[in-house]
């Protein structure tokens, strides 16, 4: 697994700085209008199923890259249904974004606990896991305290899981140069 993830650093450190800028879009502008928000977060996770997927087919030998595809496909499936469907209610939208936080975040922690044995740090992949199982469960226990911390809510969660992405891209990356290189069977 951890060839490839670092094989696809880039997609990883990617995903990151989208999450990143769909945070501080998030907070820069607090009053968008339910509409805007479904729209807005129905683009980032199109892009980071799309992103997710890159990363699986890029590398589809490896060991649990099926996981990757998971992520991918429902990132993809959540994009498609708020952009198909944008006057959603607040609160099919919140449920829509707690469901695929919940589901990212166990994928996450399984996929640090099969990176522990390769990499150090591997701990930000499972805390990053944490903070989307956490965050899922606060959207679904508090869904009336409003749109605009709904918002801030967001954006917080998007910049915090965007910067834990680009370390762990940065950290990946500089293990995979340490990786012996991959030869072929019965050569």
């Amino acid at each position: 697994m951890l060839g490839l993830l670092a094989r696809n650093w880039w997609a990883l450190a990617l995903r990151g700085v989208i999450a990143i800028l769909f945070g501080f879009m998030a907070w820069i502008w607090p009053d968008l209008t339910v509409r805007a928000l479904v729209l807005l977060f129905g683009a980032y996770a199109l892009v980071d199923g799309v992103f997710a997927i890159v990363a699986a087919a890029t590398g589809a030998g490896g060991r649990r890259w099926w996981a990757l595809v998971i992520e991918g496909l429902l990132g993809i499936a959540v994009g498609l249904i708020t952009m198909v469907w944008p006057d959603l209610t607040a609160l099919a939208l919140l449920y829509f974004i707690a469901s695929w936080a919940i589901i990212t975040g166990v994928l996450e922690i399984f996929a640090a606990f099969e990176l522990r044995r390769e990499i150090e740090g591997e701990w930000l992949l499972g805390l990053g896991g944490l903070a989307s199982i956490l965050f899922g469960l606060i959207l679904i226990v508090f869904p009336g305290d409003g749109a605009l911390a709904l918002i801030w809510l967001i954006g917080a969660y998007a910049i915090f899981f965007g910067a834990l992405l680009i370390g762990l891209a940065w950290r990946v990356r500089s293990m995979g140069d340490r990786q012996p290189p991959e030869t072929a069977v019965g050569a």
